[in-house]
C-alpha cells in the first residue's frame, strides 16, 4: 500500500478534494475499510455508493477493549476491601491480552483467574471478549453471521449496561462487519504508516511548510499510483 492523498485537517471535509480527484481519475473502488464513525460511513455512502463498506475488525476489538477497561475501572472503584482492590489493580493488560499470549512464567493466567473469580460481571465481559474474536476466524460468512448473532444475544442478556450498548452498536453495523468475508481488508496497515509520519514530525520538530511535509509523507512509499498528489 501507499499514501495517495494527504489532506488538511482531521474531519471528513478534509477528504473532499480526494473524492473530487477520485471522480476525475475514474478509479474503481470495490471496497473501503473504515471504523464505525457515522461521518466516515456517510462520506463513503455519498462519494462511493457502489463500494462495499468493511468495518475494520481491529477497531471493533479496540472499542470492546475500551469498554472492558471502563468496566474494570468501575469495579475497582466499587471493590469492597483492600484485598479485592489489590487483586484488580494492574489487571488491565491481562484482561486485554489474548488468552494464548498470557505468560505462564509470570503467573499471568493465575492472576487473571483470581481477578475474574472476584467479580462475575468482569468475568462475563472478559469471556465475551474472547468469543468476539471468533467472528473473524470462520471459514465462511454464514458461520460468522451465526456467531455474531449469538454473541450479540449473549451480550444483551448480561444485564451489564455498557455491554448491552456495545451489542446494539454491533447489531446496527452487522453488514459491514460481515463484509470482511467478501473483502478481507482492514485499516491495520495504516497504523505503521501513521507511526512513520509521527517519526517524521519528531525528527523535524514540526514542519512549518505543509506542502514539503506532504511530499515527505508521499516519499514514505514508492509511488505506484496515478492518484498520488
Amino acid at each position: 500500500g501507499a499514501v495517495i492523498f494527504v489532506g488538511d485537517g482531521k474531519g471528513v471535509d478534509s477528504l473532499k478534494p480526494f473524492f473530487k480527484r477520485l471522480r476525475y481519475s475514474k478509479a474503481e473502488i470495490k471496497a473501503v475499510a473504515i471504523d464505525m464513525s457515522p461521518s466516515y460511513i456517510a462520506a463513503v455512502l455519498e462519494n462511493l455508493p457502489e463500494s462495499t463498506i468493511v468495518f475494520d475488525h481491529f477497531h471493533v476489538i479496540k472499542l470492546y477493549n475500551d469498554k472492558l477497561s471502563e468496566l474494570r475501572r468501575a469495579i475497582h472503584r466499587e471493590a469492597e476491601g483492600p484485598l479485592q482492590k489489590k487483586v484488580l489493580k494492574g489487571t488491565r493488560w491481562l484482561l486485554l491480552k489474548n488468552s494464548y499470549n498470557l505468560n505462564d512464567q509470570k503467573n499471568e493466567k493465575e492472576r487473571l483467574e483470581e481477578a475474574l473469580s472476584l467479580n462475575k460481571p468482569l468475568a462475563t465481559a472478559y469471556y465475551l471478549k474472547e468469543d468476539l474474536r471468533q467472528v473473524w476466524s470462520q471459514g465462511c460468512k454464514s458461520d460468522a453471521k451465526a456467531i455474531l448473532t449469538d454473541w450479540i444475544n449473549k451480550a444483551l442478556s448480561t444485564g451489564i449496561t455498557m455491554l448491552q450498548k456495545f451489542a446494539k452498536t454491533l447489531a446496527a453495523h452487522t453488514f459491514g462487519i460481515l463484509n470482511y468475508y467478501d473483502y478481507r481488508i482492514s485499516t491495520g496497515p495504516l497504523e505503521g504508516t501513521n507511526n512513520k509520519i509521527k517519526t517524521l514530525q519528531r525528527q523535524a520538530y514540526g514542519y512549518r511548510d505543509m506542502e514539503f511535509f506532504k511530499l515527505k509523507i508521499h516519499a514514505l512509499h514508492e509511488a505506484k499510483y496515478a492518484l498520488v498528489g
